[in-house]
């Protein structure tokens, strides 16, 4: 009779809170009974931690055996708990050093001949773990990249529950085949981009003007065209532009790949912002994050520091575009569910692209426009007010003149070049914002535009007669002052003057562009 202690992290959207798993092995009839607050897929632990003991030839004790996970208000789900009761089996009965695993943290589904199958989440696992003072995590070996990311903790990787024991008693562990990775159900996909450069686009100066001040200051977009101008083109291209994501933003958006199962062994930390885009016919919860039992990112998550590009916008449906709204100004996304609440990060750069009409041919070339008046007005109502409202920036894009692609044509800006002026305007966004909780302008509040940092008072009259007049609200006000900062970035300024807050109003309300209006931008 003994008892043995290990443990576990359970996750509640980023969150992990730290489990302890206690086994007593105790006289009376043989029974297994295991008490904590656990879903179905812990409850059946039960039955895979008895096959897998005994299949990996230890013996599993004919007495009563009670598992308890704590704390006990807490729900716990998921299969990754299975590795840790295991081993606090083992070591009530002796098996395993109890002293070598009291103060582990264990991660790992096993099946039921012994050996260990890749589970999600371990990456913000790891980093709980770490941080309630664990000094060894002891994962399957496909999550060990992803796990040895976190400093402060040894990591050990293994195959098998007779390799865990094996290392834990100090012995040689016996060979075991390779555990099977986790097979990505979601992919940043940055080698679907690569190769894809500004240059490939002709002409359309203005959209791509918007593009570069977008990325600058991470904006959100919407470009509205007929079919075939170079909507989809632009927002593929706009990754590029964006600077390479420094440790805490690679952390958190490894974090959420990680808990969506889409880490990869071979690069278990994202460096490039994320790309997602997903079809039109997807769910809110397939934007939002959910599930029945664990709740997962949805592609809002997914686009944490990175871009989400919803291509013809007004296809998808009225409530998956209307879940927009809340992460559009928090930056963060809630799930609700009976038993828990999960919190995801999701301060993504949105990207709209659409017709101007059901069939396209409005302000297009070829056959004339089929649609009714009224269909149109439809149409153009499926992206809301309030959506549109947190736009910063709205372009009409045209068809290609011949001009822009005929021999003559002036070349233009690769990436390289437009990379680089972001990356300098991202730099003084840093260093202006330096001790604040904010790194581009778009994530500036409104007040603190107004009171803290250098803005012209004259610009400030400007914006303020904007909303008495009518012309625009204070969302929108605020807005174009933040618009305003990246054009003087990007101009490498000091302060915004009235030409910039100009081109921002021009870049919002889709007006016309003066010349040279964009001159050192992406000119």
């Amino acid at each position: 009779m003994g008892l043995g202690r290990t443990m576990s992290v359970s996750l509640e959207g980023m969150r992990g809170r730290l489990v302890d798993i206690e086994v007593d092995v105790s006289a009376g009839l043989p029974k297994t009974t295991l008490v904590g607050l656990p879903d179905a897929s812990l409850a059946e632990a039960r039955d895979r931690c008895r096959a897998a003991i005994v299949n990996s030839r230890f013996p599993w004790p004919d007495r009563k055996v009670t598992i308890n996970l704590s704390p006990a208000w807490l729900p716990k789900s998921g299969a990754h708990f299975d590795l840790g009761i295991a081993l606090a089996v083992l070591a009530s009965e002796g098996h395993v050093p109890q002293d070598r695993i009291a103060g582990a943290a264990v991660l790992g589904e096993l099946g039921l001949d012994g050996r260990l199958r890749a589970v999600a989440g371990v990456l913000p696992a790891t980093v709980a773990a770490v941080a309630a003072g664990c000094e060894v995590v002891i994962v399957p070996e496909p999550n060990a990249a992803e796990a040895a990311i976190v400093d402060g903790a040894r990591i050990i990787g293994v195959r098998s529950l007779r390799q865990a024991a094996a290392l834990l008693r100090g012995e040689d562990p016996p060979h075991e085949p390779p555990v099977e990775p986790l097979v990505p159900g979601v992919d940043p996909r940055p080698g679907r981009l690569e190769g894809l450069d500004m240059s490939d686009v002709a002409g359309q100066h203005e959209a791509r003007g918007a593009v570069v001040v977008a990325a600058a200051g991470a904006h959100h977009l919407a470009l509205t065209g007929p079919p075939g101008v170079g909507k989809t083109m632009l927002a593929q291209r706009l990754p590029a532009l964006l600077p390479d994501l420094d440790h805490q933003q690679s952390m958190e958006t490894s974090a959420v790949y990680s808990i969506a199962g889409a880490l990869s062994p071979d690069a278990p930390q994202l460096r490039r912002p994320p790309f997602v885009d997903p079809h039109h016919t997807a769910s809110a919860a397939a934007l939002v994050g959910g599930g029945t039992r664990v709740v997962r990112p949805g592609a809002m998550s997914l686009a944490h520091h990175g871009v989400l590009f919803l291509d013809e916008a007004p296809e998808f449906r009225r409530d998956v575009l209307e879940a927009l709204r809340q992460p559009l100004e928090s930056g963060c996304v809630t799930v609700a569910r009976a038993a828990q609440t999960a919190e995801f990060p999701a301060r993504f750069l949105l990207v709209l692209a659409s017709n101007p009409c059901p069939c396209g041919s409005r302000s297009g070339t070829g056959s004339g426009c089929t649609c009714t008046a009224v269909v149109k007005r439809r149409y153009g109502e499926r992206l809301s007010a309030p959506i549109l409202d947190r736009v910063d920036l709205q372009r009409s894009v045209g068809p290609v003149s011949a001009r822009d692609t005929g021999v003559n044509a002036v070349p233009p800006i690769a990436t390289s070049v437009l990379a680089e002026r972001v990356a300098q305007a991202r730099e003084r966004q840093r260093r202006r914002l330096a001790g604040t909780p904010w790194r581009t302008n778009a994530e500036v509040p409104g007040a603190y535009l107004r009171r803290s940092l250098p803005t012209p008072p004259r610009l400030v009259r400007t914006v303020d007669r904007l909303v008495r007049d009518g012309k625009v609200n204070a969302r929108t006000a605020d807005r174009l002052l933040r618009v305003a900062w990246t054009i003087t970035d990007l101009r490498e300024q000091r302060e915004p003057d009235l030409d910039a807050l100009d081109l921002a109003t021009v870049l919002r309300r889709d007006l016309a562009l003066a010349a040279n209006q964009l001159d050192g931008i992406s000119a």
